[in-house]
């Protein structure tokens, strides 16, 4: 008599992604290190690259100028986390916010409160350009700019539709770049990202 025997059904492995109220109990636990660079990404964790010189130079200009320049009308949130949904938890080195008294005391901004992206790139710019940039336009964020050091351009994305940003432009040094939003403020690429062969620019009062 032949027995016969049961094709083994193999389970194809799944991914378990981790949702934002755990990441951040994993922070608090002390899993993740306070000064870990670190954001959520698709349930995933997403260790970011050091900030190197140039890095730091930018984000610390561009801190400068876009708080001089823009007052009380936004909120300037400097590699502060932003909670798009469940899943996603990005921190941009720039976020400019809707202006509210609290500061987001009580809640990180979500997509809704976000005017515009900056994210500064030296060796992240391949992962800023797919997978942040996609990120950012599927959930609606109505304007990203990468700095982009190697290149030494500002590439600004808008118009998000579909999951893709339909307008695409690059500033280059000695040009000046404007968020959609406050189309009175202008910030030099050349001082921005570092191209300072050029004449230094006057200091805004």
């Amino acid at each position: 008599m032949t027995t016969l025997v049961e094709p083994r059904i193999q389970a194809e492995p799944t991914r378990r992604r981790i949702n934002v109220y755990e990441y951040h109990a994993m922070a608090e636990a002390g899993i993740l290190g306070m000064d870990e660079r670190v954001e959520l990404i698709d349930g995933e964790i997403i260790t970011m690259s050091p900030i190197g010189p140039e890095h730091g130079a930018s984000v610390d200009v561009g801190t400068y100028f876009l708080v001089s320049l823009l007052g009380r009308r936004a909120i300037v949130r400097v590699q502060g986390n932003v909670r798009l949904d469940e899943y996603n938890e990005p921190q941009p080195d720039f976020a400019l916010l809707k202006w509210r008294d609290d500061f987001y005391r009580q809640q990180l901004p979500g997509p809704n409160d976000v005017l515009l992206v900056i994210e500064v790139a030296d060796s992240s710019l391949s992962y800023d350009r797919n997978t942040k940039l996609a990120l950012y336009a599927g959930f609606g964020i109505p304007e990203v700019w990468i700095a982009n050091i190697p290149d030494r351009v500002v590439e600004t994305y808008s118009d998000p539709i579909d999951g893709r940003y339909s307008t695409e432009r690059k500033y280059q040094t000695g040009e000046t770049v404007s968020p959609g939003a406050f189309d009175d403020v202008e910030l030099s690429v050349s001082r921005f990202i570092g191209a300072m062969s050029e004449e230094e620019p006057k200091r805004e009062r």
